[in-house]
């Protein structure tokens, strides 16, 4: 099939993807523009991984208050140059992580930034818990391993899902703009402010 100038304008503002990419993707699925989007999305992820190493210290610190006053964020979002960090896609990126930060209430960005001592006393009590419910040792063991698994996907910020859509985490997200952005980046660190707290 013939991929046309007008094709890979149109899979470019859906996806943001260079142009010469799009007619890769184009070429590769014969012109399906449902399955060029998808196979771009998986190039994307692996893209956005092997940018993780680079070093991220530019970025923006982005303030959220919510409509009703009760409840701020402040999130610093690091990527690797001030030009990226300027741009619409970026801000967009920074409302986003923001506004779900706000609704969702994570308690860290990653598992590495909650304090082991209290990732050992949740799989504790899932495993005490266990155990009282007549369970045998290694099948305890499993289960407090799955319920702290569960602990860091509702309390990880890059690990929950995203507010706007529930088939996306956090970090899908995050992979997504580095893929149409090309830089690294990263959350580094928030604060969730509610009237009261």
């Amino acid at each position: 099939m013939e991929i046309t100038a007008q094709m890979v304008k149109e899979l470019r503002e859906k996806t943001g993807v260079g142009m010469m990419d799009c007619k890769k993707a184009l070429q590769a699925t014969n012109g399906n523009m449902e399955e060029a989007v998808k196979y771009l999305r998986e190039k994307g992820i692996s893209k956005a991984a092997t940018k993780s190493d680079r070093e991220a210290k530019e970025g923006r610190v982005y303030a959220y208050v919510h409509f009703n006053n009760k409840i701020g964020v402040l999130v610093e979002v690091n990527c690797e140059t001030d030009f990226v960090a300027r741009t619409q896609d970026f801000e967009d990126l920074c409302k986003h992580l923001a506004m779900h930060i706000a609704a969702s209430s994570p308690i860290a960005v990653s598992e590495a930034d909650i304090d082991p001592q209290i990732i050992s006393q949740e799989k504790e009590i899932y495993y005490n818990k266990a155990i009282n419910d007549g369970k045998p040792e290694n099948i305890a063991t499993k289960i407090a391993d799955g319920q702290v698994q569960k602990y860091f996907k509702q309390n990880c910020l890059l690990f929950q899902e995203d507010y706007r859509e529930a088939d996306r985490t956090i970090q899908d997200v995050i992979h997504e703009t580095v893929a149409k952005m090309g830089e690294n980046i990263q959350v580094s660190r928030f604060a969730r402010f509610s009237l009261g707290e």
